[in-house]
């Protein structure tokens, strides 16, 4: 996805992160795992937090959701699906909110992004593998890979703290 990129000023933020790991209480069960440097930038206006499930209009919580028969490359080229634990495909759900999150980093010039680990989403690196056993595989979540494919830096952080919605 190509999109406009707004030239960067003090106002404009420079990385992207995932809203869990700014304290949004938006994963699927709810929580988030905020982390005090990503809470912090976002604080200061030097990141701006964005979930994909949200901005596509999934509810929270929700069911848990796995990649099924690859990961987030091959949802992109239609080789694999999302799946909830129920068994219900939410594809087209996630595949906006990743176009949607890819559009709002085109057009704010951000170049790097600091996702949470192993989500369907966000998952950089390694993702579960669609069998909702909790068994984890390589490959990385939709965000990431569009993220990746629009040019954008993605890395993942696993730390945080699980914390309830309010």
């Amino acid at each position: 996805m190509t999109g406009h990129v707004a030239p960067q000023d003090e106002q404009t933020p420079r990385l992207l992160v995932s809203a869990c790991l700014a304290g949004v209480p938006c994963r699927y069960d709810a929580l988030s795992r905020p982390d005090a440097q990503i809470v912090a930038a976002v604080e200061r206006g030097e990141a701006v937090a964005l979930c994909a499930e949200q901005l596509a209009g999934l509810p929270t919580p929700r069911p848990p959701a796995e990649i099924v028969g690859g990961d987030g490359a091959d949802v992109l080229r239609g080789d694999a699906v999302v799946v909830t634990d129920a068994g219900e495909d939410v594809t087209a759900e996630f595949r906006d909110g990743a176009e949607r999150v890819v559009g709002i980093a085109a057009s704010l010039g951000i170049e790097r992004a600091i996702l949470q680990a192993r989500s369907p989403s966000c998952g950089c690196g390694e993702i579960y593998d669609g069998t909702h056993s909790g068994t984890l595989v390589e490959g990385d979540g939709i965000v990431a890979a569009a993220l990746r494919e629009s040019g954008v830096h993605v890395t993942a952080l696993r730390g945080g703290t699980s914390t309830p919605s309010e």
